[in-house]
């Protein structure tokens, strides 16, 4: 046994230790539902305690060596094994660990952040077999910490220090069965007990025409009553035109829930007017904590009562997010925790080591060494994310910018004040992945321009923005090389209202989104067709490159082949007879700039698969909107200190209650309750 360790068995449950201590719980140990099961490796997994191997010195170079990652050979878990979400059998002569996603328990984040400083691991079993703890340091090394053997009813617990955790690692268990079945009756981390009462939530989803999703969480949140426990309201703020309340199944749903439901049906005032709304009704009905959720998700109701556990023992009030999974690829972790990159001013990965899109499928926790480093963030996306109420008041809401880093904004604005933002493993919801979206091209453009520029103004820390305008620009002759005139258009918007100031943030809330859908109905780039056989079928009169296909450039020769690029765009006319049918059909995953340059005409389809645009290149609009995309980024780079000034002179009143408030009382239409 570990010198940081007590352990101990009794066969009747107990509140006390030995020393008087009182424990409550922190964390239970839960199983997927019966209708999730393909997230099994997220709660559990089969197999050797095997994990990361760190060298004990360097290479021939006097390089440090990598880590190298020791797989074991693993068994598919048995459904008829899960006998509830806290209750699973393990097989005769068979091992299951809890060194996974949602049941390790992440003891970094709780020495760094919180005032807990050790904590008790309980375990309830029914059989013969064995009970072993083990830990991992920053770098994922595995360690044991303590061995139990338990027989028939038993009740174990092991006490451990947080101490060795300043960087990061986790703590977790392993059962392995006997000469017949052990049964993991119950487990959970405990943490010694506070005098204080849990704080009050409300819980808050925006919707826009996403009544199906509302409906299934709303009826997974009535299903699991423990995750409500603290739970003040259910807040639905509805900013579309397919009513959730007029669904037919709307009434079993609220009534599930027993008056804990209320609807604000408002305009669409966008991510940031409706996570506004709930931050709002938070302070005015005087919850402690407001728990922005997205619409199209499906949330893991454990999380809730996480979020809130861990906010509650925070040193200081802290933001506290959850993490996001592929919706449609349910073991793959979008990401791990999220950083504004001050110079490109660009969300960011907070080190170098971590990936995008982990899948836990095929390197589980204890095999992934980088998933052992705590990871500090500067902000957490509003798909699931608690905000204490005392930071609300002193910084204020969201800033009206529609959608698109509202939720960035906002953490770095918290940042400033001294609040920090935690994402904390083992909180999540499963989300639609950006893999099955393109924001960056259509009308959501205009947003990702003007508000990425926007909170740049307002927290950069570079004089002129760092690389922001620069690459701005860069952005624009893209789209133009591309073809994608529409998005261009927005982009151009979006500077037009950066330069006319803050001021008229609140009333372009309503409005932009039906100007720019308009707009784009101009441009073919931005109208399309379910079919392509409702496009000409594709010709190309001479194949490229001695028909080799296009080839991305390489870094060496890419400006100069850019530069041509566009002065041949802007010169060489149209082909004849590319003006009546497309010289190719391009799949969304190859609409690449480089690529679309080459062409005269094509039709590309879209990143949801659903339909396809036919995109034609046009040498007057190019020229003119390059010389627009100059004038404006020129006059954004003169203007970067006097705009800065006049941004956060007016953040406060922006963000103010009162400001929202009178907002609100113009575009609320009706509440149900």
């Amino acid at each position: 046994m570990s010198a940081s360790s007590k352990s101990y068995t009794v066969t009747e449950p107990e509140a006390l230790n030995d020393d008087g201590q009182r424990w409550d719980t922190l964390q239970r140990v839960i199983l997927p539902s019966p209708t999730q099961m393909d997230t099994v490796p997220l709660y559990l997994d089969m197999g050797t305690a095997t994990g990361i191997q760190l060298p004990t010195a360097g290479d021939r170079d006097g390089k440090q060596a990598k880590p190298q990652t020791i797989s074991s050979a693993t068994k598919e878990a048995h459904t008829e094994d899960f006998l509830s979400r806290r209750s699973t059998s393990v097989r005769s002569g068979e091992r299951v660990s809890f060194g996974s996603y949602f049941n390790a328990f992440p003891a970094s984040y709780w020495r760094r952040w919180t005032t807990v400083g050790r904590v008790r691991l309980q375990v309830r079993t029914q059989g013969t077999g064995s009970v072993i703890v083990y830990k991992s340091n920053a770098r994922g090394s595995l360690q044991r910490v303590d061995t139990r053997r338990v027989e028939g009813v038993r009740e174990n617990f092991f006490e451990l220090t947080l101490a060795p955790f300043g960087d990061g690692g986790w703590y977790w268990f392993d059962l392995v069965a006997g000469s017949e079945p052990l049964v993991m009756l119950d487990a959970e981390w405990q943490g010694p007990a506070q005098d204080t009462q849990p704080g009050s939530v409300t819980l808050q989803i925006t919707t826009l025409n996403k009544t199906d999703f509302c409906l299934n969480n709303l009826r997974i949140l009535a299903e699991n009553p423990e995750a409500l426990d603290h739970v003040q309201e259910i807040l639905l703020v509805d900013q579309g035109t397919q009513k959730v309340a007029d669904d037919d199944g709307f009434p079993e749903v609220r009534d599930s829930l027993k008056g804990k439901l209320r609807i604000i049906n408002q305009s669409n005032l966008g991510g940031s007017g409706g996570f506004a709304r709930g931050m709002f009704e938070a302070v005015e009905n005087g919850s402690d904590y407001v728990l922005l959720m997205d619409d199209d998700v499906v949330v893991e109701p454990e999380s809730i009562t996480r979020l809130l556990t861990f906010a509650d023992r925070c040193k200081t009030p802290t933001i506290v997010g959850g993490h996001m999974f592929d919706l449609y690829n349910r073991t793959v972790l979008h990401t791990f925790g999220e950083v504004v990159n001050p110079y490109r001013f660009q969300p960011s990965l907070p080190s170098d080591d971590m990936i995008l899109g982990h899948d836990f499928m095929s390197s589980n926790l204890r095999q992934t060494s980088w998933l052992h480093r705590r990871c500090d963030v500067d902000y957490n996306g509003w798909w699931m994310c608690l905000i204490p109420t005392k930071v609300i008041r002193e910084i204020g809401l969201s800033l009206p910018l529609f959608i698109k880093w509202d939720d960035s904004e906002y953490g770095l604005r918290a940042k400033k004040h001294g609040f920090n933002t935690v994402s904390l493993p083992g909180s999540a919801v499963w989300h639609v992945s950006w893999i099955d979206k393109d924001d960056l091209v259509g009308w959501q453009a205009y947003f990702h321009a003007r508000n990425r520029v926007v909170a740049a103004l307002l927290h950069s820390p570079y004089e002129y923005g760092g690389r922001v305008v620069r690459e701005s620009q860069y952005m624009d002759v893209k789209h133009l090389v591309s073809m994608q005139y529409a998005t261009a258009h927005g982009r151009q918007w979006a500077l037009e209202d950066i330069l006319s100031g803050p001021k008229a943030l609140p009333e372009l809330l309503p409005s932009k989104l039906p100007e720019i859908r308009k707009m784009m109905a101009k441009y073919s780039d931005s109208v399309f067709r379910p079919d392509q056989d409702e496009f000409p079928a594709a010709k190309m009169d001479k194949p490229p490159r001695r028909g080799h296909g296009i080839s991305q450039p390489s870094t060496m020769s890419l400006l100069p082949w850019a530069a041509k690029t566009v002065l041949r765009q802007l010169v060489r006319p149209v082909k004849a007879s590319s003006v009546d049918r497309p010289q190719a059909t391009v799949a969304h995953q190859d609409n690449r700039w480089w690529r679309m340059a080459q062409y005269d005409s094509a039709v590309v389809s879209n990143a949801e698969g659903t339909g396809a645009s036919w995109y034609k290149r046009d040498p007057k609009q190019l020229r003119e909107m390059l010389a627009e995309s100059s004038r404006l980024h020129a006059r954004l780079l003169k203007d970067w200190r006097r705009l800065s000034e006049e941004y956060k002179a007016a953040l406060p009143g922006l963000t103010s209650i009162e400001s929202w408030r009178k907002t609100f009382e113009q575009h609320t239409q009706n509440e149900i309750k």
